[in-house]
C-alpha cells in the first residue's frame, strides 16, 4: 500500500507509508487526485512517514499541491524533514 487516507469533516488526511520511486510516483500521485476529486474536501494534508523523502516522493506532493491549488484548496506537508519542507515551499511559491 502506497497511501492510506482518512476524512475527518472537511479535510483530507493522506499518509504516503513509503518513499515513492519513479515506478511508483504516478500511482500515488493518480491516487491522491481521485480522492480529492471524490471527497471534495476544503484542505488536504499530506503526511510523509518515511524519514527524508526522495525525489519522486516530493514529486508527488507538488503535483499534489498545483492541482489542490488550482481548486482553491489548501495543501499541507507534514512529517517530512525540514529540508524537504523548505524544497515543498520553494516549488509551491
Amino acid at each position: 500500500m502506497l497511501i492510506s487516507h482518512s476524512v475527518d469533516g472537511d479535510a483530507l488526511h493522506v499518509t504516503l507509508h513509503h518513499n515513492l520511486d519513479v515506478n511508483t510516483r504516478v500511482s500515488a500521485a493518480v491516487q491522491i487526485e481521485a480522492l480529492v476529486h471524490t471527497h471534495k474536501p476544503r484542505h488536504v494534508t499530506v503526511q510523509v512517514l518515511a524519514g527524508e523523502a526522495t525525489p519522486a516522493t516530493l514529486s508527488v506532493v507538488v503535483r499534489a499541491h498545483r492541482m489542490c491549488k488550482g481548486l482553491d484548496i489548501p495543501l499541507d506537508l507534514t512529517g517530512a524533514t525540514m529540508a524537504a519542507r523548505r524544497l515543498f515551499a520553494t516549488n509551491t511559491a
